[in-house]
């Protein structure tokens, strides 16, 4: 069983940053990649960004610019750094994980609201 514990979601002004941590756990054979997408009311899941197991990162066309990918292997954990936050990046954020194997991996999500 893989586990995905998020942190660092809540409630930052217009303008502001924020940084989400994922950790994953458990038996996990190989990550293909980790990353985060994000759910908005009303609105499909849509990816935020992810890291593949080469460190290459992508960005979803929404935060390029603004957002930064980074992982620590040691650690097994994912860091998303967000700034100049604007009211339309209120969601749930969901981490994910890729394994080679065993397939695709999600949290429980983290709430993060923008107010303006």
């Amino acid at each position: 069983q893989v586990r995905l514990e998020e942190s660092g979601g809540g409630l930052v002004q217009a303008g502001g940053s924020l940084r989400l941590s994922c950790a994953a756990s458990g038996s996990i054979y190989s990550i293909d990649d980790m990353g985060w997408y994000r759910q908005a009311p009303g609105k499909q899941r849509e990816l935020v960004a992810l890291i593949n197991k080469h460190d290459i990162p992508t960005y979803g066309d929404s935060v390029k610019g603004r957002a930064t990918i980074s992982r620590d292997i040691t650690k097994g954990t994912v860091y998303l750094q967000m700034d100049i936050l604007r009211p339309e990046d209120t969601a749930v954020y969901y981490c994910t994980l890729r394994d080679t194997w065993k397939g695709d991996y999600w949290g429980q999500g983290t709430q993060v609201t923008v107010s303006s």
